[in-house]
């Protein structure tokens, strides 16, 4: 069990969205044959392939098609894995508002990949949840 914390409203109230700097691509390879993942920030297995989160500039050095850049926006706050809400909670607000998200839950903190040009309109909208605590 980790120790982050589980309250929803604590959360919500304290999660603190972080814009890092960069673009980010998803691409995928059927190998990591020859591939240096040392700048690679998340990768999942699946029958159809290997999945990369990259910065976009890596990506490029690499040679690597990608259809999706995006931004990416941590959470600060520890939430713990068991957690349970809180993607839903910043996923309807975002969804609400035509921003598509894509999550990645890691053990100390949630990041939340949105369309490059959505940055700054994702980055209100989170601030906003964080500081009013209201799902719409």
């Amino acid at each position: 069990m980790s120790t982050g914390e589980t309250n929803l409203s604590q959360l919500i109230r304290t999660m603190r969205p972080e814009l890092q700097p960069g673009t980010y691509v998803y691409c995928t390879v059927a190998s990591l044959t020859g591939l240096d993942l040392g700048e690679c920030l998340g990768m999942f297995r699946e029958r159809e392939g290997i999945t990369l989160i990259l910065p976009q500039a890596t990506a490029d050095r690499l040679h690597l098609p990608y259809s999706f850049r995006a931004a990416w926006i941590t959470l600060t706050v520890h939430s713990a894995l068991e957690a349970v809400g809180l993607t839903a909670a910043f996923a309807q607000v975002l969804g609400q508002a035509n921003v598509s998200c894509n999550v990645i839950a890691a053990y100390y903190h949630d990041h939340i990949f949105v369309a490059a040009e959505d940055a700054k309109k994702a980055l209100g909208l989170l601030q906003q949840l964080a500081a009013t605590g209201q799902v719409a």
